[in-house]
């Protein structure tokens, strides 16, 4: 087995000033970007690199795994060379540490899934990726402490008391929340052309104070982005305890499953 293994980015419409935009990249494990042309239609493009095979082994790949300082390297260089060439072109994104035995094996997904990338990438030509992330924080709206006599409860009749009003309040926010995610929701119909709903985050992940409720995105044409952008952005206006994150112009990583079933294969995986 050859000591470097090809890492394959993203597939990419041909465009000016493309070539010298790879050229300029240091991508992951600090390689240089190449851009394959499909064997069968010239516009068709895939973006590599090589990458040492002691790394991205399938055996390797899944000990750095646990190395989060490595990991980090890897997708930033990842999401760096997708942004870059994203910027002048129409890219789909691959999963992070696809990586092929040779040059020969990567066109060779290219050239088979030809019909296929092709279009999807005419259907994500001009558009972009919004994220919305709503989060429904009752700590932020805190009810107003009650006004009836407590005095003649016993200490467990006054907590469940407290316990029953917080709930209450809980589910009043999350309601509301609700609301947000319906207004959100409108403008996705008015101006998005598709959607991606996503698992919500939480711990460290749900990135701020309260609770995810919602973790969409949405693919909207680059003329509507701000139009989306600003109505989005105030589906919480006026209601206590809810937050909206409205996150992009990205590329539209979330719109770009290929249908060719190579996400089937684990990260990770040569092929």
């Amino acid at each position: 087995m050859s000591d470097l293994l090809t890492y394959a980015y993203a597939v990419a419409r041909a465009a000016d000033g493309l070539d010298e935009a790879a050229a300029a990249l240091d991508g992951v494990a600090g390689a240089p970007v190449r851009l394959l042309p499909s064997a069968h239609d010239d516009t068709l493009l895939l973006v590599t690199g090589q990458v040492p095979a002691e790394d991205f082994r399938e055996d390797a790949l899944a000990r750095h795994l646990e190395d989060l300082d490595w990991l980090e390297a890897v997708a930033r260089a990842h999401h760096q060379v997708i942004e870059t060439l994203g910027a002048r072109t129409t890219v789909l994104p691959l999963r992070l540490a696809t990586v092929y035995l040779d040059d020969a094996r990567a066109r060779g997904t290219l050239d088979e899934g030809r019909e296929l990338f092709a279009s999807r990438l005419d259907r994500l030509a001009g558009h972009v990726e919004w994220g919305v992330k709503i989060y429904a924080d009752p700590a932020s709206a805190a009810p107003e402490p009650g006004t009836e006599q407590t005095a003649e409860l016993t200490p467990g009749r006054s907590y469940l008391r407290g316990r029953r009003r917080q709930q209450t309040h809980r589910d009043s926010v999350h309601r509301v929340a609700q609301q947000a995610a319906g207004a959100v929701e409108a403008a996705g119909r008015r101006y998005a052309v598709e959607r991606a709903r996503h698992r919500v985050q939480q711990g460290a992940l749900a990135g701020g104070a309260g609770e995810n409720v919602v973790n969409d995105a949405y693919l909207v044409a680059g003329e509507d982005s701000e139009a989306f952008r600003a109505e989005a952005a105030r589906a919480a206006e006026g209601l206590p305890g809810v937050r909206v994150e409205v996150t992009g112009p990205w590329v539209p990583y979330s719109f770009a499953t290929p249908a060719t079933g190579y996400d089937d294969a684990p990260t990770g995986a040569v092929r």
